[in-house]
């Protein structure tokens, strides 16, 4: 029996799609380990949703890894903790490769992918029946980013992860994750997609009663020129965007964007835009 295998033992499999997720989420444990080994959390903090599922217990599949530098480095060199990341696959028997394709544009975001070939690292994971006891292969991709040159007014927290075995990451507290999700919903580039696991996450914390860190979103909002400094971020002006935002939304499309993230949809069925203005009404904001 393998680590692998016996780490799939806590989720409950009954479908290719499920399988996906697991697997996905065991390559992600396996790599924040690596980075772990590394010494990678002594300047960067783990943040999104991958944060919260990981973290917290979001019910639903997150994709990426998304770091941010605690400090802000335009020569920080993710290379420099790949070896780890790779010891960590290959000491339980998973082949892994590295390759980097060049970037044509600059931007404070460094990416990586495990598996795939679309951005800027690709580290192609190679799983047979022999190493997760089912008759199943297949490479998959979780991009990494870390954001060098990051908004800097956020509290951070040290966590123990028990597996694939215990150790600890140093995570934005939550507040400031709060502020980047409410960021994202505000500012994210889409195009004709919408991206339903924002709304879903937003949800969660306000079901949860999380307080959100207006100074850390007032300053990512400043940074990114979305907002002018002399002005002041109060909640209601905060709640009156948000509300804003939400009558550009199709939540048809955002359900079907979530869906294959989640176990159950069935609490997607109350989704509309009147729904989430209710729940805008109940944001509460750290003091």
């Amino acid at each position: 029996m393998t680590l692998i295998n016996n780490m799939l033992k806590r989720y409950e499999v009954n479908s290719q799609n499920d399988l996906i997720n697991a697997l996905k989420e065991i390559f992600q444990e396996i790599t924040l380990l690596g980075l772990y080994r590394g010494g990678f959390f002594q300047e960067a903090v783990f943040y999104g949703g991958t944060a919260l599922r990981i973290i917290y217990g979001l019910d639903r599949f997150s994709e990426d890894l998304d770091f941010s530098l605690l400090k802000k480095d335009d020569d920080f060199d993710i290379e420099k903790y790949f070896g780890f990341i790779k010891e960590e696959f290959e000491a339980l028997g998973v082949k892994v490769s590295i390759k980097k394709k060049n970037k044509t544009k600059k931007t404070n975001i460094e990416s990586a992918f495990l598996k795939n070939d679309t951005d800027i690292y690709d580290l192609k994971i190679e799983v047979n029946d022999s190493i997760i006891d089912m008759p199943y292969a297949k490479s998959l991709k979780i991009k990494i980013e870390v954001d060098i040159n990051p908004t800097l007014d956020f509290d951070t927290e040290v966590h123990t992860l028990l597996y694939p075995v215990s150790f600890n990451i140093v995570a934005m507290s939550l507040d400031a994750l709060y502020a980047g999700k409410v960021y994202a919903l505000l500012f994210r580039k889409w195009k004709n997609r919408v991206k339903g696991r924002d709304w879903y996450d937003f949800e969660w914390y306000v079901k949860r009663k999380a307080k959100i860190n207006l100074t850390h979103l007032k300053s990512r909002m400043i940074e990114s020129g979305n907002f002018d400094k002399n002005n002041i971020l109060t909640k209601e002006k905060l709640k009156n965007m948000l509300i804003k935002k939400i009558d550009e939304v199709d939540f048809e499309k955002a359900k079907e964007e979530v869906k294959l993230f989640l176990k159950n949809t069935a609490s997607l069925e109350i989704w509309s835009k009147d729904y989430f203005k209710f729940l805008v009404d109940k944001l509460e904001i750290k003091e």
